[in-house]
């Protein structure tokens, strides 16, 4: 076993002292850029989507008991999909073990933002400060959204990665596209059901027409992102796989890498 104090002592005899200062290795490669985006954005969504917003509240559409108008929805919804474009992009070049440990870091990082939020809240305030309940509105998150948001996050990005390495899997490196709109349906359904499902009352969504608009647009809009945007997915997946030096077939099945 090494001694970890040996880098205090001197040289022994015979063996030269080291020129330079000791230390590690950065991991060369595109994981730890992708990862970092990959938790800012899930920090960034969770935080906007405290908030409730709805668009065209002039107008009232109904079909059936789904209310199509005015539109229900939360302050992260022209973020959040790109969480699962990068958990896209982590899934295929990099596999389910290396996304499930961003994951991991993204549900650690969460945890963190939500206790320094409450301790930051509960220290108290300087006297020339006059925004303490501003402060407290905007970044005290009740227990339940706190939930809603690690419940959805991480049941749904887990699901989203698994399936997209199932399919591929069986398709290897063909029909990328089924891979991302599959895992995106998958994924989000489950995100969005499970987030709403805890969440709603707590933003202010009470009627069930108001939480099945708040689902289905939630889904079909993240959907559709993922759709949209599926060009710029297939260039970066493209140079990811030509960069990365170690990108080869794996030698376990897709879960078990």
């Amino acid at each position: 076993m090494t001694d970890t104090n040996s880098l205090d002592k001197p040289a022994q005899s015979g063996h030269p002292a080291p020129e330079h200062a000791a230390f590690a290795q950065v991991a060369r490669g595109f994981y730890p850029v992708i990862v970092a985006l990959f938790t800012a954005t899930l920090i960034i969504s969770n935080i906007c989507a405290t908030k409730g917003v709805e668009f065209f509240t002039d107008s009232s559409v109904m079909l059936g008991p789904i209310q199509i108008l005015p539109i229900a929805t939360d302050g992260a919804f022209f973020l959040f999909p790109l969480a699962y474009i990068l958990g896209d992009v982590l899934s295929e070049v990099y596999g389910f073990r290396a996304t499930r440990h961003a994951i991991y870091t993204g549900f650690g990082a969460l945890l963190l933002t939500v206790g320094c939020f409450y301790v930051a809240i509960q220290l108290p305030a300087a006297g020339f400060y006059e925004n303490q309940e501003a402060f407290r509105t905007v970044l005290g998150t009740t227990p339940q959204l706190v939930l809603a948001g690690l419940a959805g996050y991480f049941v749904g990005q887990l699901l989203n990665s698994a399936t997209l390495v199932l399919i591929k899997e069986r398709t290897k490196e063909k029909h990328l596209w089924a891979r991302l709109i599959g895992s995106t349906v998958v994924g989000e359904f489950a995100d969005t059901l499970i987030f709403c499902s805890i969440a709603a009352t707590a933003i202010g969504i009470n009627t069930w027409q108001s939480f099945i608009n708040y689902v289905i647009v939630g889904f079909l809009w993240k959907t559709l992102c993922e759709v949209l945007v599926m060009p710029i997915t297939y260039r970066v997946i493209a140079f990811l796989k030509k960069t990365e030096p170690t990108y080869a077939p794996a030698k376990a099945a897709a879960l078990h890498d």
